[in-house]
């Protein structure tokens, strides 16, 4: 027996498993995911400024908490909005240790198959699936594919989240300002209630004018409360995105919606810039990559055995001598011979190509939608701010002077100051508007919109994993 084991020693020193051993030692990659998420996030910042973490220890967590705690402490703005969700969304998050996953695959894809050693009383044998190796660089390359592919495809969802933050936040913002809108409303119709009792009091009013005044007020106050809640439901659905809970629930945000830009960025190449630059795909474009290099491996090698076993044995012969030498064990593909993996692979190479197909004809869609509700929703909104509002500012003002002169009644006044107001809601709901279109062509065409100012982050965590100060 120590014979044997003694040949299998010197054989693995000098022959070509142990070739084969040196090899899969040097070729491994790395299980460390942290450079293909730095990678990524590069990427992403290039597109759109923003610059994700990925918080994986105790100690970087920590970190995390804190400055989304320091930045809660003030009134937030739509950026700060996002970068909160950046740090601690948690969907986002788990969506980042996808790319652990296929860094971890990867550097599985790059080890070859342990050698098996087999022991009996009478034979001692070591054999090494020769085939394994053959196709390693092979299965090194899908991979690696599938890596890239997974980037995109989380760099997508980045890009993603962060416009539905943005969305969730301008709502938000017009909410509030509905609301007071309404509240405003109310004290109207409430004076105009009391009004008609007063009248109704002193016999100048019937009783079905008063009911119909206080009938409308009562009406108000319903459409208050539902405005409530709906600011309610627009705060959670923040505290969704931005991943919080608890004390961190009370925070304040900046009044009003963001003034509009001078201008908007030209628009006529806005689909070509989609298809270049949207993650998602770039991510479609890289399984149809994935598929095609597995279809041409099984192409390749449907006629190879399907395992090549080399190795060593050692056993006793009939009169107890021990007789040690190689060993070759070959699977002949004589009933298989990977058809119905090629078929599979050719269907999903189609399906793969139509679905590319069909996320670019959507992609051009949705970026034509997005510019043509931008550029509608910013003249209507510039037809309030600039035509209509200030012309029922100037019926008021008017209605006003002749109510002094008792030329307008209390009812004609407050109708028209009723009316400016439902003029400003409308203003503040076109205004809305504008942004989110703005927001939904940025993730249209998955990057940033025309010449602004990039959004930054301090970077939490080096390249090395060690935490950092923050300022």
């Amino acid at each position: 027996m120590n014979d044997a084991l003694s040949y299998i020693a010197r054989f693995l020193g000098g022959s070509l498993l142990g070739s084969v051993a040196l090899f899969g030692l040097s070729g491994c990659a790395s299980t460390n995911p942290r450079p293909a998420f730095l990678d990524m996030r590069q990427k992403i910042a290039a597109r759109s400024g923003l610059t994700p973490e990925w918080p994986r220890t105790a100690e970087e967590t920590e970190v995390t908490r804190q400055v989304v705690h320091d930045l809660l402490a003030e009134p937030i703005d739509v950026d700060t909005a996002v970068r909160i969700a950046l740090l601690n969304n948690r969907a986002l998050l788990a969506s980042f240790e996808e790319i652990g996953i296929s860094q971890a695959d990867l550097a599985q894809a790059s080890r070859i198959g342990n050698p098996a050693f087999h022991f009996t009383r009478a034979e001692v044998g070591l054999a090494l699936d020769f085939l394994d190796v053959f196709i390693l660089p092979l299965k090194k390359k899908l991979a690696s594919v599938e890596l890239e592919r997974t980037k995109l495809r989380v760099a997508d969802e980045v890009i993603r989240l962060a416009a539905e933050v943005k969305t969730a936040f301008y709502e938000l913002l017009a909410s509030q300002e509905l609301l007071e809108r309404l509240e405003l409303m109310g004290e109207i119709r409430l004076a105009a209630s009391e009004f008609a009792a007063l009248q109704e009091q002193a016999g100048n009013l019937n009783e079905l004018d008063l009911e119909q005044h206080s009938a409308v007020y009562n009406q108000i106050r319903v459409d208050i409360v539902k405005a409530e809640l709906d600011l309610r439901r627009r705060r959670e659905a923040l505290n969704r995105y931005m991943g919080l809970w608890g004390e961190e629930i009370h925070w304040l945000a900046e009044k009003g919606l963001p003034s509009l830009p001078d201008t908007d960025p030209q628009v006529e190449l806005f689909e070509a810039v989609a298809l270049e630059q949207r993650f998602d795909i770039a991510a479609a474009r890289k399984g149809i990559d994935q598929v095609a290099r597995a279809l041409a491996l099984t192409k390749g090698t449907r006629f190879f055995p399907m395992g090549i076993e080399i190795g060593i044995d050692s056993e006793k012969d009939i009169d107890g001598a021990r007789v040690t030498g190689p060993s070759l064990e070959i699977q002949i593909p004589v009933f298989d011979q990977g058809q119905a993996a090629i078929a599979r692979l050719e269907s999903q190479l189609l399906q793969s190509q139509r679905r590319l197909e069909n996320l670019s004809i959507h992609a051009r869609s949705e970026v034509r939608l997005a510019r043509d509700f931008m550029i509608a929703s910013r003249e209507l909104t510039e037809y309030y701010r600039d035509r209509l509002l200030p012309q029922r500012q100037q019926i008021v003002q008017l209605t006003l002077e002749q109510y002094n002169m008792m030329l307008q009644g209390t009812y004609d006044l407050l109708a028209a100051r009723e009316r400016e107001v439902e003029t400003e809601r409308a203003y503040i709901e076109a205004w809305r508007d504008y942004w989110i279109a703005r927001v939904e062509l940025e993730r249209a065409l998955g990057g940033r919109l025309g010449p602004s100012t990039p959004q930054t982050s301090s970077r939490l965590f080096s390249t090395d994993e060690k935490k950092e100060v923050l300022p």
